[in-house]
């Protein structure tokens, strides 16, 4: 008889569809890339020490200080990803999707011709993207070891069929969908259709498995900002931000049988939909250094999101046979809201004037992504279990960002590079490790009027593990490339 490795602690704290959080949703909505014009983004968003630039009100809200005059600009986005899988045999796929990643304006408000005390005072607002979360990847190969029902078989152990649903919702889709059922003579041991159930010590395995992943949405900042100069030495902000949510995710895991046919079985499909919406707040406070003519030093510091995120998610099992009946059964959907704290940041940069030749620049930010919590809003939940896993499984992070910038009259030539460090505390789990982000740009600037192009790729690669179990475990490896074409077009005003 075959011995399960999972306990029915796991099973408790992981497998129910209620209160489906993760540290992957913890991560999700904390992680950020900072969307912005394409001068920021063809500079590697090294923008800490630099200002002047409307993205900083997103990141270091001291950059508004630095505006001579007003401003207004908007900031289209062209995003591409390609992603490829190696699950016994390659496998591609890829999205395109066109957003708004920025507009934004900054107004003078008082500017005085001085060289001591309040020089100028400025108030903006933008709108940003924090991350864009649109993604699809397909997984596709043959299953030599292990099967999807063989989890379900696994996280069912330890539990009656009638606590399937309250503490393993999608292994109760499974067993009336005919994949798992219990051992014989046992009433809470479990096997799957492909171990004939335990009455055979030999599993039959060599089914296609085919997982499509699709995820569309994105985390977005609405900043308000106010900061000034200070006698042309010290430049200040305050960002007070309402950042949004907006994110669905649908993946399908099919296996099809070919000649094995276990029990008649043809193949079965499960799918999970979820819908994530939320809106918190925040602020950013910042200042920038000009000790001498050609050097910034910057810091600033972000507050925690506070999030009320509302969640929806439904799933389905169909299973086929070869006599032609088919079976699908689904779960009631699920409602609920949580609430979830991010992590704070501190940021450091400096900056180099090269006079009027051009400028360098390099950033440095911390962010601890184990402190993100979640928490109850009313209903009671005791979310104590989740925030350690968070603890456990999240890590802090070291991201480095560096720019620089030529001019030659009225044309800018641009480049940049973005590294964001692991998040995760295990290089053993289903998550990319770390990112980064190559960058290229140029621009046009003639007195009010400019115009900025920027060409990012961002990759990252990862082991995808579609699903674990005490018979096998299938794994797939993923390599992810994202390219983004962006647009800047501005106005200046009020000289």
């Amino acid at each position: 008889m075959k011995k399960f490795r999972l306990i029915l602690i796991i099973i408790l704290s992981s497998t129910a569809v209620l209160h489906a959080q993760n540290f992957d949703d913890a991560l999700r909505y904390s992680r950020v890339f900072y969307g912005g014009t394409a001068r920021f983004l063809s500079m590697g968003g090294a923008f800490t020490a630099l200002g002047g630039d409307i993205s900083t009100l997103g990141q270091n809200p001291a950059g508004i200080g630095l505006f001579r005059s007003s401003e207004i600009s908007v900031t289209p986005q062209l995003y591409h990803i390609k992603s490829t899988s190696d699950f016994n045999g390659l496998t591609s796929d890829f999205l395109y999707n066109f957003n708004l990643n920025q507009a934004g304006l900054v107004v003078n408000l008082i500017r005085k011709n001085a060289e001591s005390g309040l020089v100028s005072l400025n108030f903006g607002y933008t709108y940003s993207m924090k991350s864009n979360l649109n993604q699809n990847g397909l997984i596709r190969g043959i299953s030599n070891r292990g099967s999807m029902a063989d989890y379900w078989a696994d996280i069912s152990t330890g539990l009656f069929k009638k606590e399937l649903y309250k503490y393993a919702a999608d292994a109760d889709l499974a067993y009336w969908a005919g994949l798992i059922d219990t051992l014989p003579g046992y009433s809470r041991e479990y096997g799957s259709i492909f171990e004939y159930y335990g009455e055979s010590d030999v599993a039959d395995y060599g089914q296609t498995v085919r997982r499509l992943i699709s995820d569309e949405g994105s985390t977005s900042d609405h900043s308000f900002s106010i900061g000034g100069n200070y006698s042309n030495r010290l430049y200040f902000g305050l960002t007070f931000g309402v950042s949004t949510i907006n994110y669905i995710s649908h993946y399908e895991h099919l296996e099809t049988t070919g000649n094995i046919a276990p029990y008649g079985l043809d193949n079965f499909n499960y799918a999970l939909h979820y819908e994530n919406s939320g809106r918190g707040f925040s602020a950013k406070l910042g200042v920038i250094l000009k000790p001498v003519e050609m050097l910034r030093i910057g810091l600033g510091i972000h507050t925690p999101t506070l999030y009320r995120i509302n969640e929806y998610i439904h799933d389905n099992i169909t299973s086929a046979y070869l006599d032609g009946d088919k079976f699908d059964f689904k779960n009631d959907p699920s409602r609920y809201s949580y609430a979830l704290t991010t992590p704070v940041r501190f940021l450091a940069g400096v900056a180099l004037q090269i006079g009027k030749i051009g400028l360098v620049s390099a950033d440095y930010e911390l962010v601890d992504y184990s402190s993100s919590k979640f928490s109850e809003t009313g209903d009671g939940y005791d979310y104590s279990q989740k925030n350690e896993a968070i603890g456990k499984n999240l890590r802090r992070s070291n991201n480095i960002r560096l720019g620089a910038e030529m001019r030659y009259n009225h044309l800018y030539f641009r480049g940049g590079y973005g590294y964001y460090g692991k998040a995760f505390s295990q290089n053993d789990i289903n998550r990319a490790l770390d990112y980064q982000i190559f960058s290229v740009g140029t621009g046009f600037r003639e007195q009010n009027i400019f115009v900025d192009l920027a060409f990012s790729r961002m990759i990252n690669s990862q082991k995808y593990i579609l699903f674990q179990s005490s018979a096998g475990d299938a794994i797939s490896h993923m390599s992810i490339g994202r390219n983004m074409f962006t647009l800047t077009l501005g106005y200046r005003f009020g000289y």
